[in-house]
């Protein structure tokens, strides 16, 4: 998308467009006339090339790939580049771009690095590999002047969400996470119930985490051949963490569960339900939090209290599907997760302006119920995304918390305004982790 990119002539600038029609007149004095499709023109509902946000991808697994057909079914959208450390995966999105578009011009890369240096004409990049990247390929991809759409979780540890807000201000880059939800009516209409005292005076939020231990193993599985680095680039699939030998398992989803790539259970979905849990109590961000131990392996039942009365509790249980959030307040409690038609209520009642509320807060935040197009319309206003930097740290900063609560065996106390511990020395050494060169920011 070079909409403001001009090209100097003769002292005056011109746009891509307005070249591209001059250059067109002129040629027709003097050449065969030429027929020009009407989609390279911006007719018939087609957007113009130069009207294109031009994007790459990085990381073409299930949910890369999920995202990319996601994101590729945007009008003003075109994929012109391609990252996967596995090639069967890369030649896969490969695919998927040249079908889609009914050519060969997508290119496919291993390496993101070279991506950047030979395409200079990217403007945005979908990130979608495994969490261990998720924070340092989004803050390197901000430093080359692009926008970022991440996948959650958009941190492994609170030191990173920190960087990457740092570079998304410090280079004015739109930085969406993907916690989709927050772009879903039923999601949107439990939070505004919330937020617009409909439900009274709250006291209890409950965020869905994953089953399971949330104890995540420091073991290594067995050594295994390394395949070629065209197949499959072990490095740059490690990328950050500390290097450990090649096995197949983890290259198909065997990394969940392994402390130097995954956030756990409490992660795997509290990195979307804490957020939705967040966005019904936006005036709560920067109150000292603490963090209580549930004496249990999974982190159900942990309870974060604000000052107060108000507290978020942790639950696996209680939801006919995944990735659900409750509020509760003291006129009637609000229940949704996926697959419900609409939430669950303490009374009907609650649900007769469901279509209004909804409505209402589209238009007054100029939001789509699209998570994908929140992205692409702020990439082109240049305002904050609904789940922005700022949105993803202090989500990601209590999931992490949870963690190191549930590792230390004991309560902990959290400032979000000082990004620290209380007087909590060991709780902080495990704010951050060393990262193995050359892969840093």
């Amino acid at each position: 998308m070079r909409i403001t990119d001009p090209i100097q002539t003769t002292g005056n600038l011109l746009s891509r467009r307005q070249f591209l029609k001059r250059t067109i007149a002129v040629s027709g004095i003097f050449a065969v006339p030429y027929i020009i499709p009407a989609s390279a023109l911006g007719k018939g509902g087609a957007v113009a090339p130069s009207e294109r946000i031009l994007m790459a991808s990085i990381g073409a697994g299930g949910r890369g790939s999920s995202d990319l057909s996601w994101m590729i079914g945007e009008q003003d959208i075109q994929f012109i580049a391609v990252c996967e450390a596995r090639k069967d995966r890369r030649d896969r999105a490969k695919n998927i771009v040249d079908e889609k578009y009914g050519n060969k011009d997508c290119v496919a890369y291993r390496d993101f690095r070279e991506m950047y240096s030979e395409r200079k004409d990217i403007d945005a990049v979908l990130i979608a590999t495994g969490d261990r990247w998720h924070a340092l390929l989004a803050t390197l991809a901000m430093k080359a002047g692009k926008d970022v759409y991440c996948e959650k979780p958009g941190s492994m540890t609170i030191a990173e969400g920190q960087m990457l807000v740092a570079t998304a201000k410090r280079y004015g880059r739109i930085f969406q996470t993907g916690t989709q939800r927050l772009s879903q009516a039923n999601f949107v209409f439990a939070a505004e119930m919330a937020r617009t005292g409909r439900l009274g005076k709250l006291h209890t939020l409950r965020a869905h985490t994953a089953g399971g231990s949330s104890y995540t193993s420091k073991t290594w599985l067995p050594a295994e051949p390394e395949p070629p680095k065209d197949e499959m680039d072990w490095d740059m699939w490690l990328g950050p963490c500390p290097w450990r030998p090649y096995n197949s398992r983890y290259t198909h989803g065997g990394w969940h569960g392994c402390y130097d790539f995954h956030t756990g259970c409490i992660g795997e979905w509290g990195s979307h339900t804490i957020t939705q849990c967040l966005m019904a109590i936006p005036d709560h961000y920067n109150n000292v939090l603490e963090f209580e131990f549930p004496n249990n392996d999974s982190g159900s039942g942990l309870v974060i209290s604000y000052p107060g009365d108000l507290k978020m509790i942790l639950d696996a249980t209680g939801w006919r599907g995944s990735c659900g959030n409750k509020v509760e307040g003291s006129e009637g409690w609000i229940s949704v997760a996926d697959g419900y038609e609409r939430p669950e209520v303490s009374d009907l009642s609650l649900l007769k302006d469901f279509d209004k509320i909804v409505q209402d807060y589209m238009i007054a935040n100029d939001r789509p119920m699209n998570h994908v197009r929140d992205f692409f319309n702020c990439v082109r206003n240049r305002r904050p995304t609904v789940s922005n930097p700022g949105m993803m740290h202090r989500s990601m900063s209590m999931v992490h918390a949870a963690n190191i609560c549930m590792w230390l065996k004991r309560n902990v106390k959290w400032d979000p305004v000082k990004q620290e511990f209380i007087g909590d020395p060991e709780a902080n050494r495990l704010c951050s982790r060393a990262m193995r060169e050359p892969w840093r920011a």
